[in-house]
């Protein structure tokens, strides 16, 4: 066993299992995603370090407990078509490809694009599609979707987003105090739709990078 697999199981042991994740599909998918590999090459040695990591243009990649917190709440059994805001290195999108049957994410910035499209080739991620664009907008034109998970802070659930979840679906959004995303107060939230209706759900306080765009910041 090399010293990041070793570094992997005591991740989903004492990170992940003992602080409340029970979601066994969700334990073993980041039991067997490398996550070394979606972090910059300087910070590889940090990869399982219980915090976010920056992954440039002043993006991070999540703390590994944040990241299966949003998939336990997503409740991916296999057959869903999930929607992704901020892929980032592609690390989560690796990971909800796993859980899902397909998977869209949609990244801003282009640079970034690049690189979590080479990785997700490394990691086999065959049922996963990559965007470039305003996130916060969605893919009307793909919807609905069954889950949908944000990565990144917004003033109010976007209602974009919102319209794009299907009946039955769950969407995970980290949503900034009344005084927008410098204050502390973020809060990771489900929301769940029932028809005409959305349950809320407050899952743990948070800190995210704000999201940007049309229904953002």
């Amino acid at each position: 066993m090399s010293d990041f697999d070793a570094a992997r199981a005591q991740m989903v042991e004492k990170q992940l299992r003992e602080r409340g994740i029970e979601d066994e599909r969700v334990l073993e998918a980041m039991g067997a995603v490398p996550r070394e590999n979606f972090v910059p090459e300087r910070r590889r040695e940090l990869a399982y370090a219980d915090a976010a990591l920056p992954i440039g243009s002043e993006q991070t990649i999540s703390q590994p407990w944040i990241v299966a917190a949003i998939l336990q709440a997503l409740d991916l059994q296999g057959t869903e078509r999930v929607l992704e805001i901020g892929t980032g290195s592609g690390y989560s999108t690796c990971l909800l490809g796993r859980l899902a049957d397909h998977v869209i994410s949609i990244e801003r910035h282009s640079s970034l694009a690049r690189g979590a499209a080479e990785h997700l080739r490394v990691c086999e991620a065959h049922n996963v599609e990559l965007m470039v664009g305003d996130g916060s907008r969605g893919v009307p034109d793909r919807g609905p979707f069954d889950a949908i998970a944000v990565h990144a802070a917004a003033p109010a659930p976007p209602p974009a987003l919102l319209a794009q979840l299907a009946d039955g679906g769950r969407m995970v959004v980290p949503v900034a105090g009344p005084a927008g995303h410098e204050a502390e107060g973020e809060t990771l939230t489900l929301l769940r739709r029932h028809g005409a209706e959305l349950e809320s759900t407050a899952i743990t306080p948070c800190r995210f990078v704000p999201l940007i765009g049309a229904e953002g910041f």
